[in-house]
């Protein structure tokens, strides 16, 4: 089964876009906080936001092995790629475009980052950090944003239901 869609609807169970501009733009909004749980139990607020942070030691993982320095969580860009993925999950639909119309550069504006440069990976159906990024990593468009040594900061965003992701990478004006 491929993991790349070809439209803006999505009929099979993995699916990954990506998405990459140079430009000019606004500044940023944060990784869900992790919330205190009884040992042994994760609340789906902090497992989120493990599973964001996972992401991002990946990201910066494969850009170390490229010679790029990592990026920082930039919480504008992590407001913009969560409530894309929520935006995705509640219309099942997987896509640079959101239910308002909006692009990657109109939502990363509207959370208030300034940006010169931006780029946008999303999926969906991925059940972990490690088998998203594996997904991101083996697709060119996804792997150039990841590994695009101008990008300076990155967010991320996932949402149920369906494991819904968003990366948004910026460069701040």
């Amino acid at each position: 089964m491929s993991k790349h869609r070809s439209s803006t609807t999505h009929r099979r169970k993995i699916a990954i876009a990506t998405l990459a501009v140079a430009a000019v733009g606004v500044p940023s909004a944060a990784m869900a906080s992790q919330s205190a749980a009884p040992a042994g139990t994760r609340s789906a607020t902090s497992a989120a936001a493990s599973d964001q942070q996972e992401v991002v030691d990946l990201v910066n993982s494969e850009r170390a092995k490229a010679g790029c320095e990592p990026l920082t969580v930039n919480e504008k860009l992590t407001k913009a790629a969560q409530d894309h993925s929520e935006d995705m999950a509640a219309h099942g639909n997987m896509s640079h475009t959101g239910s308002d119309g909006s692009s990657p550069g109109d939502r990363i504006e509207r959370a208030g980052y300034s940006w010169r440069a931006y780029g946008e990976n999303v999926a969906y159906g991925y059940d972990s950090p490690k088998s998203v990024m594996e997904g991101w990593m083996n697709s060119s468009g996804h792997k150039a944003n990841i590994l695009n040594c101008d990008f300076k900061e990155i967010g991320v965003g996932l949402a149920q239901p369906g494991n819904y992701w968003t990366q948004d990478f910026g460069t701040a004006r």
